[in-house]
């Protein structure tokens, strides 16, 4: 699988920052530089967010690919609108990327409305377990494929906003213009870098239905000149509402469903807390999970511009002003306009498998013996978690041993163990950095 998220290493200084924020333990640092376990690694962008040395970025496409299609067309995602000061009309926004070089903009606000119109008119899923896990970050679903599978079946197959939105609007376009469906670029901009990814490679689709993925801090430099020459003489272009613009922040997706008893849970070390609790039986009296791996939802991804919070505090503005504008339209856009195209193309076409990223083997039998040594090395370390073996905990170096993929000698307090032999006067700890040394050298008395 090929990631978005990628690793410098001449930037990197294998200070073991990003190893302890991984939720996948997808991360080691061996020879004093970084890798990435590329059958680990989600892309839920944590890693770039806390790198010191700036040593990891995702990497998305670059605005020229514009050039490879005759005709292209732009699927912003709401967390753009966000990352703009003042901004009072979304039309400006949309407007602006018409003059940046795409001939058409259809919003993955507008996709996520049609989304909530079909499951409104689908109801309730009775042959799937309860609570229903939203499909809407990418990040959690491949989360959930390595970490939780018996989780799968409780997540609702329906493909993300941008995808349906890149649908609708290559057909829509492949009308308008005539041309044929491969002469029509279909641009996702995107916040994070899971999404990034999802356009090269569908959690839900066999094959993608994106041309590729543009980042949102791109577009914004793209854009932010552009916005102050357009005056009050705009296209009217905005056609999703104020349910469809609050799917940015985190709880949008369960309130343009309408769900009553819901949860919405941001931040991906939340985002394992509360799947832990799923898969124990203790969220039992709730319908539908929203989980978002990045902080207050779309707007924290690593790929924006803006400050997440005062991003959510735009989009609640905007959405606001909606529904004072126009309620009926922002409530119930979407609903009229689903057709059966769109619901053909909303669902999945392919069912979510089990990652093998985390199995030991595949013969059980040899499986249970590697746990086993596994098990027995780890009681065999100090238990201190202290990454300097390049390894997020004593039980992730385990394994990386008894899988061929780290020394025993990696271990710091292993070198101390077989320096004991060659020691000088104070012991092994002498050819050991202050933090883990085990004893102080003796007080010298007055005179010495």
């Amino acid at each position: 699988m090929k990631h978005s998220v990628v690793l410098s290493h001449d930037r990197c200084r294998g200070c073991t920052t990003c190893i302890k924020t991984c939720p996948t333990e997808a991360i080691r640092v061996r020879r004093g530089k970084a890798t990435i376990l590329d059958d680990r690694c989600i892309d839920c962008g944590r890693c770039i967010q806390v790198c010191p040395h700036r040593a990891i970025r995702a990497v998305t496409d670059p605005m020229d690919r514009l050039r490879d299609f005759r005709y292209c067309v732009a699927i912003p995602e709401p967390a753009l609108y966000g990352q703009f000061h003042h901004l009072w009309n979304v039309d400006l926004v949309l407007n602006g990327l018409l003059k940046i070089g795409f001939d058409q903009v259809y919003e993955s606000a507008r996709a996520s409305e049609l989304l909530a119109a079909y499951i409104n008119k689908r109801g309730a899923q009775a042959d799937r377990p309860a609570p229903i896990i939203a499909s809407n970050c990418p990040a959690v679903l491949r989360l959930i494929r390595i970490r939780f599978p018996r989780l799968i079946g409780n997540i609702d197959p329906l493909v993300l906003p941008m995808e349906l939105g890149a649908s609708v609007a290559r057909r829509e376009a492949a009308e308008r213009t005539g041309l044929r469906p491969e002469e029509i670029g279909v641009f996702a901009i995107v916040p994070c870098a899971a999404k990034a990814t999802s356009c090269q490679q569908s959690e839900g689709l066999e094959e993608p239905v994106l041309d590729g993925a543009f980042s949102i801090r791109d577009v914004y430099m793209r854009l932010l000149p552009v916005l102050k020459e357009l005056g009050d003489d705009l296209l009217p272009l905005n056609r999703s509402g104020a349910a469809g613009l609050g799917t940015a922040v985190a709880s949008g997706e369960c309130h343009a469903r309408g769900s009553k008893r819901f949860l919405a849970v941001d931040g991906i070390d939340n985002v394992i807390q509360m799947l832990e609790e799923i898969e124990d039986g203790r969220q039992s009296d709730v319908d539908l999970i929203e989980l978002s791996s990045c902080t207050q939802g779309c707007v924290g991804g690593c790929l924006n511009v803006e400050n997440p919070y005062t991003a959510r505090m735009r989009i609640r503005r905007m959405m606001r002003d909606m529904l004072e504008a126009v309620p009926r339209r922002a409530a119930c856009a979407g609903a009229k306009d689903l057709s059966a195209d769109d619901e053909r193309d909303l669902r999945f076409d392919r069912t979510l498998e089990v990652s093998p990223a985390l199995l030991l083997d595949e013969d059980r039998a040899v499986a249970m013996q590697k746990h086993l040594k596994i098990e027995a090395l780890e009681g065999r370390l100090p238990g201190l978690h202290c990454g300097s073996c390049g390894a997020p905990n004593c039980h992730a170096f385990a394994e990386d041993v008894i899988q061929g993929r780290a020394s025993l000698d990696d271990c710091i307090f292993r070198v101390r163990e077989r320096m004991r032999g060659v020691a000088g006067p104070n012991g092994p700890d002498d050819y050991l950095p202050p933090p883990f040394r085990q004893q102080e050298k003796p007080d010298k008395g007055p005179g010495e």
